[in-house]
């Protein structure tokens, strides 16, 4: 009895205000255990900290800059950072202790704050931007909730950070902060607990964390401290990867533009040249060969068409037939096949570096009109149409990375890259745009609409896309961000995925290690156990199909699911045939194939089972879409 109540004890001083870590993004639009910290109706308030960082970006780079954001007296935060004055202009990424009132309310700890929007924005840039992660952007919309998705300039907005007060602190012995810290990308438990001169114990304690836990950028801790926080900056920050393949070819500026057009001049004249040469070779040893004889000659066509024929049926070639499911390129076999994909990936795979200037003419300096995304502009460089992408300087390295190995005809290209000339915390990653742009608006189109037999050709080429990822590269990638709106249409209306590579696709080697959200309708299985795995893409796949079929957006999975429950043998009164055709999407009219039509619901249905492993396979996918295009 004795020893029961000594555990008892123990637990009791132990869950000090314990708070579930959220692995999920701040971008996430899904809360979790975590995403705010709760509170009990004991729990009043308190004083605590939290952790900002000096960021130029958004001009808060001195403690006159950052007390304000924060509604603070900057000589508050003077002596508590030991900085000598508050005009003194901090070295980016600088760590600053801003201190706060954290209140309960309702079921949650929060730090209210109202920010005055300085321009038009989104929520996602205040939450995560602006406020470095110290909130998500759906908590922010959610207390915000009558201002839609752009927030306009002068709008004045109610912004909770996050926070959390200990239970009943009562002594030196007990933890007296909980200082809220934003995690960036090299963060870890050993650094951030020598940062701060505490137990890694202790801080996973206070996160509801394992001891092989793992945490992730673009999240937040709590720092458990017994006494007045300080924070150790001789800890050296780990610094951001950089990319493993760097641009290779740099823009020339505009005044050596006829040099460039002289030296690609140059090159045509002698490609030119040296294919006369091959032609009179080849010319030379055909008649060679006709006055050598006959029989030679019969001896070495044969070879010759053997050894071509065994290249195009070798693993190494990149394009196949459809014979062969498992091959990356699923079209018609090209006569150039004998080359290895990973020479034709080096071949094809150099950036051009571009400059700034460059980027801002081609977005007209980031206008608003040209976004056609979340940090995703549309623009016109070298007269041709593209797809400008602003990313972290550290988030670059996965994408280039990906973009080095893959070389597929359904898949948007990288065609280069730009760096900001003063602030290196931000790239600009320019991807081909397709002419027609994304799937969801191709769908919407109604003055435009989407032939049948296009839709089943785009069905075709996402799973051909979709394919190469899971099982033509090394390591296997899941791209476990597939939608309609990641999802472009060619000026031929092929389809070509976009977002490859991304910090939502995850190496299939690494998901026992991973937990990582993305938007949208997705499996069960994925924001519920952080279980990704290609079964993820075959569920978003299936999403895809439904909104092929039905022209409608799959912004509420349920409703849309719930339409093809005929197929489980649900048909009521009209029956089957009835129920499908009031499901297709009316701007098709009768320009359809019935059989074809349920033969793609049939296969949405398969794909989007709660168990992941009743669904098909991308190789079973192929197979019965390969019999429509």
């Amino acid at each position: 009895m004795i020893y029961l109540l000594f555990l008892i004890w123990i637990v009791a001083n132990s869950s000090f205000a314990q708070q579930y870590y959220d692995p999920s993004a701040c971008l996430s639009n899904t809360s979790y255990p975590g995403s705010r910290y709760t509170c009990s109706s004991n729990q009043q308030s308190c004083k605590t900290f939290l952790v900002y960082r000096a960021n130029q970006q958004f001009g808060v780079q001195n403690l006159l800059n950052i007390s304000a954001l924060f509604r603070r007296k900057s000589g508050e935060l003077l002596d508590l950072n030991n900085i000598a004055s508050p005009l003194e202009t901090l070295k980016p990424g600088r760590e600053v202790l801003v201190p706060i009132n954290c209140l309960c309310s309702g079921q949650y700890f929060q730090a209210s704050l109202s920010y005055i929007v300085p321009e038009r924005t989104s929520y996602s840039e205040i939450a995560c931007g602006v406020f470095e992660g110290l909130l998500k952007s759906l908590t922010l919309l959610q207390e915000n909730p009558s201002q839609g998705n752009d927030v306009q300039n002068g709008v004045q907005l109610n912004v909770p950070l996050r926070c959390a007060c200990p239970d009943n602190f009562t002594g030196a012995g007990r933890v007296k902060y909980l200082v809220t810290y934003p995690l960036l990308e090299g963060d870890g438990t050993t650094p951030l607990s020598e940062k701060f001169g505490i137990s890694v114990e202790d801080l996973l304690a206070a996160n509801h964390l394992e001891s092989m836990s793992t945490i992730f950028p673009n999240t937040t801790v709590l720092v458990p401290l017994k006494s007045d926080p300080k924070i150790n900056l001789t800890i050296p920050d780990s610094p951001p990867p950089t990319p493993r393949f760097l641009p290779t070819i740099t823009v020339e500026k505009r005044k050596n533009t006829k040099l460039r057009n002289l030296y690609i001049a140059g090159s045509i004249v002698g490609f030119f040249l040296v294919g006369v040469a091959l032609l009179v070779c080849g010319l030379y040893v055909k008649v060679l060969k006709k006055w050598k004889g006959e029989k030679l000659q019969s001896f070495t066509d044969r070879n010759s068409i053997l050894s071509c024929s065994t290249a195009r049926s070798s693993p190494l070639s990149g394009q196949t037939g459809r014979s062969s499911p498992r091959s990356g390129q699923t079209g018609r076999s090209s006569a150039n096949s004998c080359l290895s994909p990973d020479l034709l990936a080096g071949i094809k795979f150099s950036l051009y570096n571009y400059g700034i200037e460059d980027i801002k003419k081609a977005t007209n300096d980031f206008n608003e009109d040209n976004k056609i995304g979340e940090q995703v502009y549309k623009g016109l460089i070298d007269n041709a149409e593209v797809m400008i992408k602003q990313m972290k300087f550290e988030d670059t390295r996965q994408v280039i990375d990906m973009h080095s190995k893959i070389n597929h005809i359904n898949i948007v290209n990288l065609h280069g890259v730009g760096y900001g000339e003063n602030d290196f915390c931000w790239s600009y990653l320019i991807f081909e745009l397709p002419k027609n742009g994304c799937l969801r608006d191709c769908l919407s189109n109604q003055s435009n609409r989407l032939h049948w037999s296009r839709r089943t050709q785009i069905a075709f080429d996402i799973a051909t896309g979709l394919h190469y990822l899971h099982y033509c590269i090394f390591p296997s990638y899941a791209h476990l961000s597939v939608n309609s709106r990641n999802i472009f249409v060619t000026s031929k209306w092929r389809a070509k995925l976009a977002n490859i590579g991304s910090t939502l696709a995850v190496s299939l080697r690494r998901m026992n290690d991973d937990i990582v959200t993305v938007n949208g309708w997705v499996a069960p299985e994925y924001p519920a156990h952080g279980s990704a795995s290609e079964k993820v893409d075959i569920f978003a796949f299936g999403v895809v199909l439904l909104e092929l079929i039905s022209g409608r957006e799959a912004t509420e999975g349920n409703l849309l699911k719930d339409s093809i429950g005929f197929l489980g043998g649900g048909a009521s009164e009209g029956g089957c045939f009835e129920q499908l055709r009031s499901f297709i999407d009316p701007s098709l009219k009768e320009d359809y194939l019935l059989a074809e039509a349920l033969c793609l619901a049939v296969l949405a249905k398969a794909c989007i089972e709660d168990d992941p492993l009743r669904r098909p396979s991308m190789d079973d996918i192929i197979k019965v879409l390969g019999r429509m295009v």
